[in-house]
């Protein structure tokens, strides 16, 4: 006679004993987890303690506390460096969470499936350049006498590359090109998480009587504050190790960018041109600790693992 438990398990797990099957289970989980594990123990945790020990030592002298610390801050270039990444931080963070969300909105509000798809391909397309190749198509963009920009940039006044490309500028400039390359993605990511709204929740909101801002504010945004919460903290991540822009753009405007912009420039100095790896050492772990405290902040606001109980 065939049990209840042989119908649901099926004939290719009913023999087997619940405890055996999640035992399987664990042990196929754990074997794909390993592989990621073992990188980022190797080349995440380990350089990450290395970097630990070289900021509280010194060569020849063991361990020295918070003077390599105190050394970085009191250079003339650290706090420049800090404006500059903070600046560029708020800007590509802040035009990350309205326009990316608002453009997911439209998408998703979009009925037609080839208009729909169209335009997920379009947003994603840039993505498809790398962080080099991007800044190297925005060198010939921002170039007023050659670039498809030029007529736009002459109009408020920027007749020159070097114009354009004034420090006082760079912050915003670095925001637009890392929008550009990086949108795409989570548009779509937004998109998905829009997709599992029930489309029943929806079509009774409009029977209701809301209106598509009402059906944004109250319904689908508040089903993307975890997506934007992850979001926020991967580019957090990715924006305080600000280094490629910089470098690229001080190599080809003859060092009218400094080659030491951002606080990853600088930390590029002061271990290849200085050989004071303490020093930038100590760079990276204040990086680190900003870019976690932050994380966590948001992780916390945005409720990222917080689950919804039934």
């Amino acid at each position: 006679m065939t049990t209840l438990h042989e119908v649901v398990a099926g004939p290719g797990l009913a023999g087997r004993p619940p405890r055996r099957r999640t035992a399987r289970r664990r042990l196929a989980g754990a074997l794909f987890v390993a592989p990621y594990a073992i990188f980022l123990l190797i080349f995440g945790v380990a350089p990450s303690c290395y970097a630990l020990y070289l900021a509280f030592t010194k060569s020849g002298r063991g361990f020295v506390g918070i003077s390599n610390f105190s050394h970085v801050i009191d250079d003339f270039r650290f706090s420049p460096a800090v404006s500059h990444v903070a600046l560029y931080l708020l800007s590509w963070v802040v035009a990350l969470v309205v326009l990316v969300v608002v453009l997911a909105i439209m998408v998703h509000s979009v009925g037609v499936r080839w208009l729909n798809g169209s335009l997920r391909f379009v947003y994603y397309l840039p993505g498809a350049l790398a962080g080099a190749s991007a800044v190297l198509l925005w060198l010939f963009v921002l170039d007023p006498t050659a670039g498809p920009a030029g007529p736009l940039l002459r109009a408020f006044g920027y007749h020159t590359f070097s114009q354009t490309i004034h420090p006082t500028h760079l912050p915003y400039i670095f925001a637009i090109i890392s929008f550009w390359t990086g949108a795409g993605g989570w548009i779509l990511v937004m998109f998905g998480a829009l997709n599992n709204i029930s489309s029943d929740v929806i079509e009774a909101a409009r029977i209701d009587g809301a209106s598509p801002l009402q059906i944004a504010l109250r319904i689908q945004l508040p089903s993307l504050r975890k997506w934007i919460a992850y979001m926020v903290v991967l580019s957090l991540a990715a924006g305080t190790q600000l280094f490629v822009e910089p470098t690229l753009l001080s190599q080809a405007s003859q060092s009218i960018v400094p080659n030491d912009y951002s606080l990853n420039q600088l930390a590029y100095q002061y271990a290849f041109n200085l050989n004071d790896f303490n020093g930038s050492a100590a760079i990276a772990v204040l990086l680190l600790v900003v870019a976690l405290a932050l994380s966590a902040l948001f992780v916390w606001r945005g409720g990222l693992f917080t689950t919804e109980e039934r």
